[in-house]
């Protein structure tokens, strides 16, 4: 198979130095990415587009695209059969054994697109092929604005690519081409899209998380963050660092006023961050705050909060909706991880300050000790996203279990279309399906007395939950993990 891709918009109008440095580290990219699916895969090209052979595993094939459509820097990918241009006729001849099938009793178009000096013009092709597509394959007519099926082809020089298949990419510049940042990761829709943004626009985003929630707290997050690196950045080294931040709600709560504390909190994680940051020969930092989403993000507080800040203090979701975040969650795949993310409330205010004064702050954090975010910043660890699925914190207090046996229970806690496409059938077992987001607001209804198995067909949600039922309090939690067939 043979791929052809092409470059997000921006990077064409760059200057030719600029151009040339973005698409050889779009080129690198790929080549890594690529190896680690199908050893035989090659790329090649440079300034027009990338052209990209595969092995001749279907499988192999439909992993090299979804990888290359979760790629910084492609436009989108076209799939193509490769021949020398020969006479217009010897055109007409591979189009209709191409796409005579498709038209046949059906409207179509021919779109050719022309690179090179030839004896003919891209209208001279299109109108040559249109004709003995409709005189020879029994189609129904042509129409050039809604046609059924569009015969779409490139002339490049000496070669015509005939477009089998188009997907699309995600756009934005290669990562590795613009420096690097520390995102603030919580796990949440603001946080978890405000990162994939930045690796959208060439950003490599180490991510930071502040623990205030325990072991299912971290877990969850340490699979977002895996989840994003492994999508999205998996051509690159990403860190993730994970702050103990349990000590720093304990001191807010007991010697800062109320009405201060949700600012004072983020001007605690922005000081962490800060030093994280210069640890790492980081450039700035990336939060999910959004203009007066809660109280602590109205322009006098964010203003407060930045001051603590040698860094620059990005904010991509500054101006978004809450529903525009989710939906957006939603089409990178990170919605199930933070729609399911347990609630921790570290910090609540009853009567927050929306307008406050850097004055008003220091006297809130004057009888803060400051030694307890010195010992939270320095008991930081830090892993490598690659590790992070091998290596959950935590993780080993969940019992995983290859068999279900007669008399326990199995939670089926995937999404009902998934239950519906893949139905889970384990004879003499009863099944029960509890889609993840209401498990945790229905297990106390359950029976105490029975033990019950979660399973997802990855293994991810299941353990996050389970993780979430045992630090509740509940004993009679396993993982479920089937063998693979």
């Amino acid at each position: 198979m043979k791929l052809i891709i092409k470059f997000f918009p921006e990077i064409t109008i760059k200057t030719r130095q600029v151009r040339k440095r973005f698409v050889h580290q779009l080129k690198t990219n790929v080549r890594v990415l690529l190896a680690a699916i199908d050893p035989a895969a090659r790329v090649a090209g440079s300034w027009d587009s990338l052209e990209v052979i595969l092995g001749d595993d279907p499988a192999l094939q439909q992993q090299c695209i979804e990888r290359l459509c979760n790629t910084p820097g492609i436009a989108h990918l076209l799939e193509v059969r490769d021949y020398p241009l020969g006479t217009l006729e010897e055109l007409a001849e591979l189009c209709i054994a191409c796409f005579g099938d498709q038209v046949r009793g059906r409207t179509f178009a021919v779109r050719c697109k022309r690179v090179g000096r030839h004896s003919f013009s891209s209208q001279d092709a299109a109108r040559l092929v249109g004709e003995q597509l409709m005189l020879r394959c029994g189609a129904a007519g042509v129409s050039l604005k809604a046609p059924e099926v569009a015969v779409k082809m490139e002339i490049r020089d000496n070669r015509v690519w005939l477009i089998q298949a188009r997907h699309e990419g995600m756009g934005g510049f290669p990562l590795g081409t613009l420096e690097p940042v520390l995102s603030l990761l919580s796990g949440g829709f603001d946080s978890t899209v405000a990162s994939y943004q930045m690796l959208q626009r060439g950003l490599l985003p180490h991510f930071v998380f502040f623990n205030l929630g325990g072991r299912a707290h971290e877990l969850g997050v340490r699979q977002v963050a895996h989840y994003l690196w492994e999508r999205y950045a998996a051509s690159h080294r990403l860190r993730f660092i994970s702050v103990p931040f349990e000590g720093v709600v304990a001191e807010l709560l007991q010697n800062v006023e109320n009405s201060q504390m949700g600012v004072v909190l983020k001007r605690m994680m922005l000081r962490a961050s800060n030093r994280i940051a210069w640890r790492l020969d980081l450039n700035a930092l990336v939060t999910g705050e959004a203009i007066s989403q809660v109280a602590s993000q109205t322009l006098p507080n964010l203003a407060v909060i930045d001051q603590v800040s040698d860094l620059l203090v990005l904010r991509p979701l500054i101006t978004s909706s809450k529903m525009d975040i989710i939906d957006t969650a939603r089409r990178i795949g990170t919605e199930a991880f933070s729609s399911s993310m347990p609630e921790y409330c570290g910090v609540i205010s009853v009567n927050p300050a929306i307008r406050t004064k850097p004055a008003k702050v220091a006297e809130a954090e004057a009888g803060f000790d400051f030694a307890i975010l010195d010992e939270a910043v320095k008991n930081a660890r830090y892993t490598d996203c690659s590790e992070l699925e091998l290596d959950l914190e935590g993780a080993d207090a969940v019992e995983l279990v290859s068999q279900a046996l007669p008399g326990q229970v199995v939670l089926d806690i995937r999404a009902p279309d998934e239950q519906e496409l893949n139905p889970l059938q384990l004879p003499g077992v009863e099944v029960m399906h509890v889609p993840f987001y209401t498990l945790n607001s229905r297990f106390s209804e359950l029976d105490a007395s029975r033990a019950y198995l979660l399973y997802c067909d990855k293994g991810v949600m299941s353990q996050l939950h389970a993780q979430y039922l045992l630090d509740a309090g509940h004993g009679n939690i396993r993982v479920l993990r089937l063998p693979k067939v």
